[in-house]
């Protein structure tokens, strides 16, 4: 059995690839919000610097891509909120199969937020327009949903992989 988890840990480097790719996109999102916002309020106050009428909808645009794609990254850093008040009293294996079972129900939650997000941001979203870019559709505004649901689908399969390793580990020390 341990051949097999040799073969499947090769893929790690692909999972850290796309973490560091998640991660980069919510930097460069943060930056922007922090240019744009910074150029809107200098705005208001500097007769000679712009103040763009569509800065607040960019604004929440990218903290809506941001708040679901960090929550795809702490799934993979397991740093996401938890319950573990009890985990010192249980027995290790109890530990490990709730922590299967909650890992199953993000999955769960994930597959929802791919098809259901997809489905409003392509119907509801390609229907209207931001406010002050009318040529823009609002998809992007409902499109982190399925993309953060694909990260978490993503960072979930090793999380659970690391789960079922951990059992034969510990069936191994046994």
């Amino acid at each position: 059995m341990p051949n097999i988890f040799n073969t499947i840990d090769r893929m790690k480097p692909a999972y850290d690839v796309a973490y560091k790719f998640v991660l980069f996109l919510c930097k460069i999102l943060l930056i922007v919000d922090i240019l744009i916002t910074s150029m809107a309020v200098a705005g208001r106050y500097i007769p000679f610097i712009p103040d763009p009428a569509w800065s607040e909808e960019v604004v929440l645009t990218c903290m809506a891509y941001m708040a679901v794609l960090s929550a795809a990254l702490a799934i993979r850093r397991n740093s996401h909120i938890r319950m573990t008040a009890f985990d010192r009293y249980l027995p290790r294996r109890v530990v490990i199969a709730l922590d299967i079972l909650s890992d199953v129900a993000v999955l769960a939650l994930a597959v929802v937020m791919i098809v259901v997000g997809w489905k409003y941001a392509v119907q509801i979203g390609s229907k209207g327009s931001y406010v002050s870019m009318p040529g823009l559709s609002r998809f992007w505004m409902y499109f982190p949903v399925p993309l953060a649901g694909i990260a978490m689908v993503l960072f979930e399969i090793e999380i659970l992989y690391n789960h079922v390793k951990e059992i034969f580990a510990t069936k191994e020390d046994m």
